[in-house]
């Protein structure tokens, strides 16, 4: 199972995040409130995704400062960070920073987020039994 660190969500977007991720993806999501306390947990514990709010929703910070930050550690550089905001001009912002291309939260659910969350977490495959 995958690992995923969640950074900067209010409580409705984090229990939306929470719900698709989990449900979608082989993954178990682990929240953080502020920028601080995301590089302190993926100094201590690895993961194998990020996201981050566009706007932390405990303090307002850019989410962009995490990308930054991590971009300038040597392991946490290697973590894919993904940003969420549903504007493509804070997505761009984010990829030119190190970021790679994130999804919004009117995107959950569609064909587009879940082909670009797949190629960081495996999908959960469907069990479907049959008795004859």
């Amino acid at each position: 199972m995958k690992k995923v660190l969640s950074v900067g969500q209010c409580n409705p977007d984090h229990n939306s995040i929470k719900n698709y991720f989990e449900t979608n993806f082989d993954c178990k999501i682990t929240r953080i409130d502020s920028t601080e306390d995301a590089l302190s947990e993926l100094r201590k514990n690895s993961y194998d995704l990020v996201l981050v709010n566009r706007k932390l929703d405990i303090d307002y910070t850019d989410g962009t400062v995490l990308v930054v930050e991590m971009q300038k550690d040597s392991k946490m550089k290697q973590i894919p960070i993904m940003l969420i905001s549903n504007y493509p001009e804070y997505q761009k912002e984010a990829i030119v920073l190190g970021a790679v291309p994130g999804i919004g939260k009117l995107e959950y659910g569609t064909d587009f987020a879940f082909q670009k969350v797949s190629k960081y977490l495996p999908p959960k495959t469907i069990k479907v039994s049959m008795s004859l």
